[in-house]
């Protein structure tokens, strides 16, 4: 698909077309409304996106300028601000536009946006040319933008994380087979417990994104992440004035911005006790409050949660409500560890070094018989996530085209500092290392475990922070020099 961009601000510009030149369209950019109509005149463009707020012409004048000229009135506009006026929506709408985006600009919003119009572009162009009758041009017309519509939703799938998901085992292929049926049924709240790294958060997307047949918002909020004193104003948002800080004309909430989809509530086995209440009231009820509100909103949306506890033991400890346990448990998977499933190691090591090949070029292809062992003996207490980062360690650091013991020696029995046969910590000293020569910076090293150790956690900072051995408060201050 052709997309002409008019913004004025470059940066968001470049950021925006190579968002889109990613997904596969073609973007051609423009800087006023001015140039941009010289540009259609000369160019065949299938949607604009333009910003409101521009230099000689603003974007309401750009629309109806567009919507006028019988040479590109169907191309189809939609105006970007960062001013949430809403009359201005109201009168974009009015005048013709397609849709009205806010800055920041949602990418996952954008790119569900763009997989629509090329759906509607496909289907006008063969209802046009079923018309006239004529099959050979139908054909031609259409391959192109079929082509294009393939890759979006391929490009879709990674952008929304349910690409590339490979099942090895009977185990796993139970999970999917229910996940597919929990996907037919968004009013069922869904429970997924398992491990750190045993990918609930790729079945949860799973869950609602099915087959790629869903383009309402998936939006998570992880409970063990946010302090309980933000916990609701990020899950319910807040009205002008609730709180000091607080933004002037209040802020939607995780559900607002969810709504007709579904909800992620990663480690609900964190959430603060007095929350979980008010959480089981929105479920039953389907209603909330703003913080600092007075009106009611209802909601319509899917409750995913997941938690890497044994949520029975906490419940049976009292530090979890069992009506919400009861509630949320109606739609149950639980996600069995690597170690139970030993068959799915060795495909998924190879399915990764597979993708790494494409994405970074590097050189392993196959893996020996002896590395087949070995990976197949080690209990892998990161399950997947632990695998995925050694196959990417290993393929950083080395060039040979097969994967051989010696490779995985060093990635398993020193990089993770985990013992082989009880999955516990050695100590550091047991590991053999070289200092460089010529000294070392010591700083820029420490922000590099502190980089690794987020990935490791997936950016979770209160499990970062554990597993470094330091404090949120000390965690923070690196990230800020990161």
């Amino acid at each position: 698909m052709k997309i002409l961009l008019v913004e004025d601000d470059i940066d968001c510009r470049l950021s925006l077309a190579k968002f889109l030149e990613w997904h596969g369209h073609k973007v051609i950019e423009c800087n006023n409304g001015q140039d941009a109509l010289n540009i259609l005149n000369k160019e065949i463009i299938h949607l604009v996106l333009s910003d409101i707020r521009m230099p000689y012409m603003d974007g309401h004048e750009f629309l109806r300028r567009i919507k006028k000229s019988p040479l590109y009135k169907d191309v189809i506009v939609i105006l970007i601000t960062g001013y949430g006026d809403v009359k201005g929506a109201v009168s974009a709408l009015r005048d013709g536009a397609y849709d009205y985006l806010l800055k920041p600009i949602n990418l996952e919003e954008l790119s569900v946006i763009t997989e629509k119009i090329a759906e509607y572009i496909i289907l006008k162009q063969e209802n046009l040319q079923l018309t006239e009758n004529f099959d050979r041009q139908l054909k031609e017309a259409t391959k192109d933008i079929k082509k294009e519509l393939n890759d979006l939703k391929k490009a879709y799938a990674r952008e929304v994380g349910t690409a590339d998901i490979g099942i090895f085992s009977d185990k796993l292929r139970q999970v999917f087979i229910m996940a597919r049926r929990l996907h037919g049924n968004h009013d069922i709240p869904v429970l997924i417990e398992g491990e750190t790294g045993t990918g609930k958060e790729i079945i949860a997307r799973f869950i609602h994104h099915g087959e790629g047949d869903v383009t309402s918002p998936f939006v998570g909020l992880n409970c063990s992440a946010i302090s309980p004193t933000l916990f609701e104003s990020e899950m319910f948002g807040y009205e002008a004035g609730a709180f000091t800080g607080g933004k002037p004309k209040g802020e939607k909430g995780k559900l607002e911005l969810a709504e007709g989809g579904s909800i992620f509530l990663d480690e609900i086995g964190d959430l603060a006790y007095d929350h979980q209440a008010k959480l089981l009231r929105v479920i039953q009820e389907r209603e909330y409050y703003r913080v600092g509100g007075l009106r009611k909103y209802s909601t319509n949306v899917r409750f995913i949660t997941s938690t890497n506890k044994d949520i029975k033991k906490i419940v049976s400890e009292g530090s979890f409500r069992e009506d919400l346990y009861y509630r949320l448990n109606v739609g149950y998977i639980k996600i069995p560890p690597l170690r139970e499933r030993r068959e799915e190691i060795v495909p998924l090591a190879r399915m990764f070094i597979s993708q790494l090949r494409k994405q970074k070029k590097t050189h392993f292809n196959k893996i020996s018989v002896g590395a087949c062992k070995m990976l197949e003996e080690y209990n892998w207490p990161g399950n997947i996530r632990e695998l995925k980062n050694s196959m990417e360690r290993l393929a950083l650091f080395s060039d040979d085209i097969e994967v051989k013991p010696r490779h995985l020696d060093y990635i398993i029995r020193n990089y993770p500092l985990i013992n082989r046969e009880n999955g516990s910590f050695k100590s550091f000293q047991s590991v053999i290392f070289t200092l460089p020569e010529k000294g070392l910076d010591l700083n820029k090293f420490t922000l590099e475990i502190v980089k690794k150790a987020l990935a490791k956690n997936h950016e979770n900072r209160t499990e970062t922070a554990k597993f470094l051995g330091i404090s949120r408060s000390t965690l923070y201050t690196y990230m800020k020099k990161l």
